[in-house]
Protein backbone atom coordinates (compact mmCIF):
# COMPACT_ATOMS: atom_id res chain seq x y z
CA UNK A 1 0.00 0.00 0.00
CA UNK A 2 1.44 3.38 -0.96
CA UNK A 3 2.43 5.71 2.07
CA UNK A 4 1.67 9.21 3.07
CA UNK A 5 4.85 10.29 2.42
CA UNK A 6 4.02 9.51 -1.58
CA UNK A 7 0.16 10.79 -1.42
CA UNK A 8 1.69 14.12 0.19
CA UNK A 9 4.45 14.42 -2.43
CA UNK A 10 1.73 14.46 -5.12
CA UNK A 11 -0.45 16.51 -3.42
CA UNK A 12 2.05 19.03 -3.19
CA UNK A 13 2.96 19.00 -6.53
CA UNK A 14 -0.30 18.79 -8.05
CA UNK A 15 -0.97 22.34 -5.86
CA UNK A 16 2.16 23.57 -6.98
CA UNK A 17 1.26 22.94 -10.42
CA UNK A 18 -2.12 24.64 -10.49
CA UNK A 19 -1.28 27.51 -7.93
CA UNK A 20 1.62 29.32 -9.42
CA UNK A 21 0.70 32.51 -7.17
CA UNK A 22 0.75 30.76 -3.83
CA UNK A 23 2.47 32.67 -1.38
CA UNK A 24 5.74 30.77 -0.50
CA UNK A 25 5.73 31.22 3.21
CA UNK A 26 2.21 29.94 3.30
CA UNK A 27 3.37 27.10 0.91
CA UNK A 28 6.43 26.53 3.34
CA UNK A 29 4.03 26.42 6.38
CA UNK A 30 1.25 24.57 5.21
CA UNK A 31 3.21 21.27 3.76
CA UNK A 32 6.95 21.24 5.38
CA UNK A 33 6.23 21.98 8.89
CA UNK A 34 2.19 21.00 9.79
CA UNK A 35 1.69 17.86 8.14
CA UNK A 36 5.88 17.07 8.36
CA UNK A 37 4.29 14.40 11.38
CA UNK A 38 1.62 12.73 9.64
CA UNK A 39 4.89 11.04 6.72
CA UNK A 40 4.78 7.08 6.66
CA UNK A 41 1.25 6.45 7.25
CA UNK A 42 -0.26 3.97 5.25
CA UNK A 43 -3.99 5.71 3.65
CA UNK A 44 -5.80 3.04 5.42
CA UNK A 45 -4.83 5.24 8.72
CA UNK A 46 -5.22 8.38 7.09
CA UNK A 47 -8.58 9.71 9.14
CA UNK A 48 -6.63 8.95 12.22
CA UNK A 49 -3.77 10.58 12.54
CA UNK A 50 -5.52 13.31 10.73
CA UNK A 51 -7.87 13.48 13.92
CA UNK A 52 -4.59 13.34 16.35
CA UNK A 53 -3.19 16.27 13.84
CA UNK A 54 -6.08 19.05 14.15
CA UNK A 55 -7.71 17.56 17.87
CA UNK A 56 -6.63 20.02 20.66
CA UNK A 57 -7.25 23.10 18.86
CA UNK A 58 -7.42 26.33 21.59
CA UNK A 59 -11.09 26.69 21.86
CA UNK A 60 -12.96 30.45 22.21
CA UNK A 61 -15.74 30.89 23.28
CA UNK A 62 -19.21 31.67 21.65
CA UNK A 63 -19.56 34.76 22.68
CA UNK A 64 -17.97 36.61 25.42
CA UNK A 65 -17.62 40.52 25.98
CA UNK A 66 -14.74 40.63 28.39
CA UNK A 67 -12.64 38.60 26.23
CA UNK A 68 -10.10 39.81 23.08
CA UNK A 69 -11.39 36.71 20.80
CA UNK A 70 -15.14 35.39 20.63
CA UNK A 71 -16.79 33.75 17.61
CA UNK A 72 -18.14 37.43 16.83
CA UNK A 73 -14.81 38.86 16.43
CA UNK A 74 -13.11 35.95 15.35
CA UNK A 75 -15.24 36.05 11.92
CA UNK A 76 -15.03 39.18 11.16
CA UNK A 77 -11.39 38.01 10.98
CA UNK A 78 -11.66 35.04 8.87
CA UNK A 79 -14.54 36.45 6.67
CA UNK A 80 -13.37 40.26 5.69
CA UNK A 81 -14.26 40.81 2.74
CA UNK A 82 -10.59 41.64 0.92
CA UNK A 83 -12.42 44.07 -1.10
CA UNK A 84 -13.77 46.25 2.39
CA UNK A 85 -11.91 45.88 5.61
CA UNK A 86 -15.19 46.87 7.33
CA UNK A 87 -17.45 44.21 5.86
CA UNK A 88 -17.89 40.61 5.75
CA UNK A 89 -18.83 38.50 3.02
CA UNK A 90 -22.13 36.19 3.71
CA UNK A 91 -21.77 32.51 3.28
CA UNK A 92 -25.03 31.71 1.29
CA UNK A 93 -25.61 34.90 -0.22
CA UNK A 94 -22.19 36.38 -1.45
CA UNK A 95 -23.06 39.53 -0.14
CA UNK A 96 -20.77 41.89 1.34
CA UNK A 97 -22.23 43.91 4.91
CA UNK A 98 -21.07 45.71 7.49
CA UNK A 99 -18.98 44.23 10.85
CA UNK A 100 -21.05 46.02 12.62
CA UNK A 101 -24.56 44.76 11.52
CA UNK A 102 -24.91 41.54 14.23
CA UNK A 103 -28.04 40.38 14.40
CA UNK A 104 -27.94 40.51 18.21
CA UNK A 105 -30.94 42.18 18.34
CA UNK A 106 -33.54 39.69 16.02
CA UNK A 107 -32.50 42.23 12.95
CA UNK A 108 -33.52 40.04 10.09
CA UNK A 109 -31.06 41.39 7.36
CA UNK A 110 -28.46 41.49 9.78
CA UNK A 111 -25.38 38.64 9.71
CA UNK A 112 -25.09 35.96 12.63
CA UNK A 113 -23.50 32.79 13.08
CA UNK A 114 -23.92 29.95 11.29
CA UNK A 115 -22.66 26.19 12.18
CA UNK A 116 -22.68 24.51 8.88
CA UNK A 117 -22.58 21.59 10.36
CA UNK A 118 -25.67 22.08 11.86
CA UNK A 119 -25.21 21.52 15.75
CA UNK A 120 -28.67 19.83 16.36
CA UNK A 121 -27.44 17.10 14.68
CA UNK A 122 -24.74 15.78 17.34
CA UNK A 123 -26.11 18.05 19.72
CA UNK A 124 -23.40 20.09 20.87
CA UNK A 125 -25.09 23.54 21.07
CA UNK A 126 -22.63 26.27 21.03
CA UNK A 127 -20.04 25.35 23.59
CA UNK A 128 -16.38 25.66 23.18
CA UNK A 129 -14.92 22.69 21.28
CA UNK A 130 -17.25 21.97 18.07
CA UNK A 131 -20.10 24.68 18.87
CA UNK A 132 -17.59 27.46 18.48
CA UNK A 133 -14.82 25.65 16.43
CA UNK A 134 -13.99 27.95 13.19
CA UNK A 135 -13.34 25.72 10.22
CA UNK A 136 -17.40 25.12 10.28
CA UNK A 137 -18.47 28.39 11.24
CA UNK A 138 -19.62 31.59 8.87
CA UNK A 139 -21.33 34.67 8.80
CA UNK A 140 -25.00 34.10 7.22
CA UNK A 141 -27.86 36.48 6.98
CA UNK A 142 -30.22 35.40 10.24
CA UNK A 143 -33.10 34.26 8.05
CA UNK A 144 -31.54 32.43 5.49
CA UNK A 145 -29.68 30.96 8.31
CA UNK A 146 -33.21 29.97 9.67
CA UNK A 147 -34.67 28.89 6.48
CA UNK A 148 -31.68 26.60 5.95
CA UNK A 149 -31.94 25.39 9.87
CA UNK A 150 -30.31 22.08 10.28
CA UNK A 151 -30.92 21.34 6.93
CA UNK A 152 -28.47 18.61 5.22
CA UNK A 153 -26.74 19.23 1.40
CA UNK A 154 -27.48 18.05 -1.17
CA UNK A 155 -28.59 18.84 -5.22
CA UNK A 156 -31.99 20.13 -5.49
CA UNK A 157 -35.39 21.41 -4.42
CA UNK A 158 -36.83 25.00 -5.48
CA UNK A 159 -34.67 28.39 -5.20
CA UNK A 160 -34.68 30.22 -2.10
CA UNK A 161 -36.55 33.41 -2.25
CA UNK A 162 -33.91 35.28 -0.61
CA UNK A 163 -30.97 33.58 -1.29
CA UNK A 164 -31.65 33.31 -5.06
CA UNK A 165 -29.08 31.17 -5.50
CA UNK A 166 -29.60 28.73 -3.26
CA UNK A 167 -32.10 25.73 -3.38
CA UNK A 168 -33.90 24.13 -0.90
CA UNK A 169 -36.82 21.57 -0.01
CA UNK A 170 -38.26 19.51 3.02
CA UNK A 171 -34.72 18.02 4.12
CA UNK A 172 -32.35 19.18 1.84
CA UNK A 173 -30.62 22.86 1.20
CA UNK A 174 -28.35 23.39 -2.05
CA UNK A 175 -25.88 26.65 -1.56
CA UNK A 176 -24.46 28.60 -4.51
CA UNK A 177 -22.26 27.38 -6.97
CA UNK A 178 -19.42 29.51 -5.36
CA UNK A 179 -19.61 27.81 -2.02
CA UNK A 180 -20.29 23.83 -2.48
CA UNK A 181 -16.71 23.02 -2.13
CA UNK A 182 -15.66 24.88 1.05
CA UNK A 183 -19.04 23.53 2.73
CA UNK A 184 -17.76 20.04 1.60
CA UNK A 185 -14.14 20.57 2.99
CA UNK A 186 -15.87 22.06 6.51
CA UNK A 187 -17.85 18.87 6.45
CA UNK A 188 -15.14 16.62 5.68
CA UNK A 189 -13.03 18.53 8.58
CA UNK A 190 -15.71 18.34 11.16
CA UNK A 191 -16.33 14.35 10.47
CA UNK A 192 -12.76 13.72 11.04
CA UNK A 193 -12.34 16.98 14.18
CA UNK A 194 -14.79 14.93 16.07
CA UNK A 195 -13.99 11.76 15.44
CA UNK A 196 -15.10 10.05 19.05
CA UNK A 197 -13.67 13.08 20.46
CA UNK A 198 -15.02 13.99 24.02
CA UNK A 199 -17.77 11.29 23.25
CA UNK A 200 -19.00 13.50 20.30
CA UNK A 201 -18.73 11.01 17.13
CA UNK A 202 -19.80 13.23 13.75
CA UNK A 203 -20.30 11.10 10.49
CA UNK A 204 -20.64 11.87 7.07
CA UNK A 205 -23.50 9.33 5.48
CA UNK A 206 -25.44 9.04 1.91
CA UNK A 207 -28.55 8.64 4.31
CA UNK A 208 -28.97 10.81 7.04
CA UNK A 209 -31.51 11.38 9.62
CA UNK A 210 -34.18 13.74 11.00
CA UNK A 211 -33.30 13.26 14.54
CA UNK A 212 -30.24 14.65 17.28
CA UNK A 213 -28.28 11.35 16.00
CA UNK A 214 -24.61 12.70 14.94
CA UNK A 215 -24.98 12.26 11.31
CA UNK A 216 -24.96 14.59 8.16
CA UNK A 217 -24.85 14.43 4.15
CA UNK A 218 -25.42 13.68 1.74
CA UNK A 219 -21.54 12.18 1.52
CA UNK A 220 -22.04 10.94 -2.10
CA UNK A 221 -22.84 15.18 -3.32
CA UNK A 222 -19.94 16.43 -1.10
CA UNK A 223 -17.56 14.36 -2.43
CA UNK A 224 -18.68 15.74 -6.23
CA UNK A 225 -18.94 19.26 -4.78
CA UNK A 226 -15.19 18.96 -3.60
CA UNK A 227 -14.20 18.81 -7.21
CA UNK A 228 -16.11 20.94 -8.91
CA UNK A 229 -15.88 23.42 -6.99
CA UNK A 230 -11.83 23.80 -6.34
CA UNK A 231 -10.15 25.69 -3.47
CA UNK A 232 -10.23 29.07 -4.08
CA UNK A 233 -7.53 32.14 -2.43
CA UNK A 234 -10.70 33.27 0.10
CA UNK A 235 -10.77 29.62 1.29
CA UNK A 236 -7.57 29.59 1.65
CA UNK A 237 -6.67 32.59 3.68
CA UNK A 238 -9.70 31.82 5.84
CA UNK A 239 -7.21 28.50 6.48
CA UNK A 240 -4.21 30.77 7.16
CA UNK A 241 -6.83 33.23 9.35
CA UNK A 242 -8.27 30.20 11.81
CA UNK A 243 -4.63 27.95 12.00
CA UNK A 244 -3.80 31.92 13.41
CA UNK A 245 -6.49 31.56 15.94
CA UNK A 246 -6.89 27.87 16.80
CA UNK A 247 -4.14 26.60 15.86
CA UNK A 248 -4.97 23.97 13.92
CA UNK A 249 -5.59 23.70 9.71
CA UNK A 250 -8.82 22.25 8.28
CA UNK A 251 -6.56 19.58 5.71
CA UNK A 252 -9.05 19.04 3.23
CA UNK A 253 -8.03 23.08 2.25
CA UNK A 254 -4.53 21.84 1.79
CA UNK A 255 -5.10 18.30 0.35
CA UNK A 256 -8.66 18.37 -1.22
CA UNK A 257 -7.84 14.94 -2.47
CA UNK A 258 -7.62 13.37 0.97
CA UNK A 259 -11.30 13.04 0.82
CA UNK A 260 -11.33 10.70 -1.35
CA UNK A 261 -8.69 8.24 0.42
CA UNK A 262 -10.96 8.74 3.45
CA UNK A 263 -14.63 8.83 2.91
CA UNK A 264 -14.35 7.28 -0.53
CA UNK A 265 -14.64 4.15 0.75
CA UNK A 266 -18.02 5.10 2.13
CA UNK A 267 -19.66 6.25 -0.99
Amino acid sequence: MRKILLLLFIAIFSFSCSNKDANPNEFEMAYNGYYKSISGYDQANLKTVLHNLIKGHTQIEYTDNSSDMDVWRALEQTDEDPNNPDNVILLYLGKSIPKANKAKNNQNDFWNREHVWAKSRGDFGTSPGAGTDLHHLRPSDKTVNSARGNKWFDNGGNFHNEAKDCKTDSDSWEPRDAVKGDIARMMFYMAVRYEAEGGLDLELTNNPTDDKSPDHGVLSTLLEWNKQDPVDAFEKKRNETIYSIQGNRNPFIDFPDFANYIFIANN
